[in-house]
This record gives structure tokens, C-alpha cells and sequence, in this order.
């Protein structure tokens, strides 16, 4: 396996120990939206949930269709002839909740582009004629991306968020994986995509305790996590300095006995 490279693992664990420091003023963020493969004609994926979880208090807020669809008195058969007019709405009280907490820094898993990211939620918004309140990037933290920087690109199998929760021994209720929420949005299962948003902010801020706590189980080795024998050795000498300096005191003493019998 790949060993992580020094300089990218530093800045991310930099990353994570200051979010978690100003754990008041960070969430968590997923989403859920129609399947964004195999679409011919171009249209962009509808938007069923949106899940914001404070890392300091667990307090979650959740922004779904069915929600919008209950408050405005529409039977859930009818969403489906509403959702336009329902996601607007839905995606009003999102960005009016982003623009209330300018200062907020979001940890989210891959939530990197135009197909699944803010980019595409913001593109969805406009769509709809809204106007998004943009989230700055050095804001945005990809906690997907940060794993593969500390613990290198082979840390756990493939899809990673899955296997990861196995290594972890992480049985969330009402998970569902991409491929079952794109199952469950043409099943019209509003209700369950909305619980798996909710399941995978909650783990999704698991992971990130772990991986403060440094507990967090991978499949790289402590010799590959510190980049092979001799790196690890001394970086493992500088973290443990009580017995960095007994060794420096034992030189001395072999250095001054050594000077008394030459």
C-alpha cells in the first residue's frame, strides 16, 4: 500500500484537531437527491433531503420534501405532481439556515462537485430560481479526502464509507448506500431517504470522533501510517520525548565514559 506523504498527512491532521477545537462552530452535512447517473437529457438530479448536524451538541436539522409536503397540507401521493414548488421550499429554509450561520465550517463526505456537492445543490437552487448563498471552499471540509491523506489511499476497501463503518464495527440504523437511494427515490420513499440522510450525518461524525480520538481501525499499518521504518522511528522518538531524552542522556554518559578510557 501507498504510504501517506508527510506533508499532506501533517495538514490534514492539523485540519481535523481545529475542527475539533472549534467543535461549537462546525457541522456535519449530507444529502440526498435522485440517482445523478444515466440521465440523457441533462437535468439535474432533484434534491430529496438535506441533514446539518452540530459537532458539538449532536443537534441535527433536517430539510426533506415529505417535511415541506406535510407543513403545506399535500398528500404524500401528490408530492410527486408538486415537487418543484415542494423543493423550493425546501431549499428556501436550507440556505436562508446557511446564510443565518455565515461563520459555519461543514465536514462532509465527497460532497465535491457539480454531480454531488454543494455545487450541484446550489446549481438545483438556481434551477428552481432561487438564489443560493454560497458556502466559501476553505469552509468546506472533505473528511473522505482527509482519511486518504492521514492513513494513505489503500486505508479500507471499496466504497469506503461502508467498509469503513465494518472495520469500525458501526451498524447504523436506516443506512442506505447510492445505489439503494436512487432505488428508493424512483420507489418515491421519501421517508426512508430522508432517515438515511440523517444515518449518515450521525456516522459520518462518528468517523470524525475516531479519527480525533485517534482510534479510528483502518487496514494501514503503523509502519506504513508513519512512511516506513526509519521515519517512523524518529517521529516516534519526537512524540515520546521522555524517552527521546533518557537516550540523549545515555549518550552523554557513553560519551564521557568513552572519553575517560581513551
Amino acid at each position: 500500500m501507498t504510504a501517506p506523504n508527510p506533508q499532506r498527512q501533517r495538514a490534514a491532521w492539523a485540519a481535523i484537531d481545529d475542527l475539533a477545537s472549534d467543535a461549537e462552530n462546525v457541522s456535519v452535512i449530507h444529502y440526498s437527491c435522485e440517482s445523478f447517473y444515466d440521465r440523457p437529457n441533462g437535468a439535474s438530479p432533484r434534491i430529496t433531503s438535506v441533514a446539518v448536524r452540530k459537532l458539538d451538541t449532536g443537534q441535527t436539522l433536517s430539510f426533506s420534501i415529505h417535511q415541506v409536503a406535510e407543513q403545506e397540507g399535500i398528500p404524500f401521493a401528490d408530492i410527486e405532481a408538486s415537487y418543484d414548488k415542494l423543493e423550493r421550499m425546501m431549499l428556501d429554509a436550507f440556505f436562508e439556515h446557511v446564510g443565518s450561520h455565515k461563520g459555519m465550517k461543514y465536514i462532509h463526505w465527497n460532497m465535491r462537485d457539480i454531480n454531488y456537492g454543494f455545487a450541484a445543490i446550489e446549481h438545483r437552487y438556481r434551477v428552481l430560481k432561487g438564489e443560493p448563498k454560497i458556502i466559501d471552499d476553505d469552509r468546506k471540509f472533505d473528511l473522505a479526502r482527509l482519511l486518504i491523506d492521514i492513513y494513505g489511499p489503500g486505508y479500507t476497501g471499496h466504497p469506503r464509507l461502508e467498509t469503513l463503518l465494518e472495520q469500525n464495527h458501526i451498524s447504523p440504523l436506516n443506512f442506505l448506500s447510492g445505489k439503494q437511494e436512487a432505488e428508493a427515490f424512483e420507489n418515491r420513499n421519501y421517508v426512508g431517504l430522508h432517515q438515511s440522510t440523517l444515518s449518515k450525518v450521525d456516522v459520518v461524525s462518528n468517523i470524525f470522533g475516531r479519527t480525533t480520538d485517534r482510534q479510528l481501525k483502518t487496514t494501514t499499518t503503523w509502519w506504513e501510517m508513519h512512511g516506513g521504518k526509519l521515519r517512523g522511528v524518529v517521529q516516534w522518538l519526537a512524540e515520546n520525548k521522555i524517552i527521546a531524552l533518557a537516550l540523549a542522556v545515555a549518550g552523554v554518559l557513553l560519551g564521557l565514559i568513552a572519553l575517560k578510557f581513551s
